[in-house]
């Protein structure tokens, strides 16, 4: 039995591991595919700290588990099949694995559209996290699609750095909060298109323009989808407290209603979804299990 069981690779995962490891704890860690989560499919990653011109989203996750082996992570790339988070184990290809403490990194996907052209521009102007990529497309026309307060604070941050700013939404009015909602639409860098839906991404090497359900086409250099995230938490569900979305519950330190059992990252409830907040949660879930 190990003293740490991680499940997941992303950035959350990974500094458990590393923090864990560093504590002089037994720690594996069980990843499907590859390090680095989301982070690694971003391009350049331009807001994590010390990296004053960005760094490459794959080249930050290879550096992470480099790291975390070096401090002793164990990384076992075989996919969870089953996770018994009273039992604090979990099943894989090779078997069942088991430990006194179990963490949880699995990560959330951004919901697509699923629409022509999503898939193939992705990461070349069309993408899902405008602070992750938007300084990119400084001074140029974007668009944000959605109408939650994701899609109202990504069309604020982007009209923040001086781009001209396209909110499409399907309905005739913002779902974000009030206060978010009324500074997104008294900007006047962001211009909403209410009652109109992407019908696809247009361009060859890179996006060249929305093209919407009524015919009308939008030049833009970028595009962030914006209309919510699905956690992967299928496998944890009736196990522990979840919200109405499927997010872990959990507090800053961590803890979900599973004694033993922490929560880390994109899969956690909590404000802001970033590689920094993720690291700051598997270095917090880490000590936890220290301490205990």
């Amino acid at each position: 039995m190990k003293d740490v069981l991680i499940v997941g690779a992303g950035p959350a995962g990974l500094t458990a591991g590393l923090y864990a490891a560093r504590a002089g704890l037994d720690t594996l860690l069980v990843e499907k595919q590859m390090p680095g989560g989301q982070a690694a499919q971003t391009n350049i990653i331009e807001n994590f700290p010390g990296f004053e011109n960005g760094i490459g989203g794959p080249e930050l996750a290879m550096a992470m588990e480099a790291q975390a082996q070096r401090a002793g992570v164990q990384v076992l790339y075989e996919g969870a099949e089953e996770i018994d988070c009273a039992g604090r184990r979990v099943r894989t290809q090779s078997g069942w694995h088991a430990a006194a403490a179990l963490i949880l990194a699995l990560g959330a996907q951004p919901r697509r559209l699923g629409v022509p052209g999503e898939e193939a521009l992705l990461g070349r102007g069309v993408g899902f996290c405008a602070t992750c990529d938007g300084a990119l497309y400084r001074g140029r026309p974007v668009a944000v699609i959605g109408g939650g307060n994701s899609a109202a604070e990504e069309a604020l941050y982007l009209a923040g750095i001086g781009c001209e700013v396209t909110l499409v939404h399907r309905r005739d009015s913002l779902r974000a909060e009030q206060a978010v909602a009324r500074r997104a639409l008294e900007n006047p860098r962001i211009t909403p298109l209410w009652n109109s839906r992407v019908a696809s991404f247009a361009g060859e090497e890179k996006l060249e323009a929305l093209v919407l359900d009524d015919g009308r086409r939008i030049p833009v250099d970028a595009a962030f989808v914006a209309v919510g995230r699905t956690p992967d938490t299928a496998l944890v569900r009736g196990q522990v407290d979840m919200d109405a979305q499927g997010f872990i519950v959990a507090g800053e330190d961590c803890r979900t209603s599973m004694p033993g059992v922490f929560v880390v990252g994109d899969a956690r409830t909590k404000a802001l979804r970033q590689v920094v907040t993720a690291a700051a949660d598997g270095a917090m879930a880490a000590s936890q299990c220290h301490k205990a």
